[in-house]
């Protein structure tokens, strides 16, 4: 004999149940929801010296991956990014200056 309707799922999709008791909550109540975890964050004991050091890094990072971009551009794009590229380097600069004055607390002979 054929049927118009499948059989029966054999038992609760608790997946499906749990996605939907999500979604549900994510727009009738908003406050059940847990506070995202933030996905990256500093150490909160981390010294001064050791978030100078890494901003440094950084900035001198993106300046560097900048330069080689620019040079693979042309036009506005390449403006655009060297501009960008020229407040990376004002980053570097302000940080250096920031190591600069943190090294002389540190070591008042210098």
């Amino acid at each position: 004999m054929f049927k118009v309707t499948p059989n029966p799922p054999n038992g609760p999709d608790l997946k499906l149940n749990h996605a939907a008791n999500r979604a549900i909550d994510h727009y009738l109540n908003p406050g059940a929801e847990a506070p995202p975890a933030p996905l990256f964050s500093i150490a909160s004991d981390a010294s001064n010296e050791t978030l100078i050091v890494n901003s440094y890094e950084t900035f001198s990072s993106v300046s560097a991956l900048l330069l080689d971009l620019s040079e693979a551009l042309t036009g506005k794009q390449r403006d655009v990014v060297l501009a960008i590229h020229q407040l990376s380097e004002l980053g570097v600069l302000l940080v250096d200056k920031l190591m600069e004055r943190e090294a002389t607390l540190a070591d008042p002979g210098l």
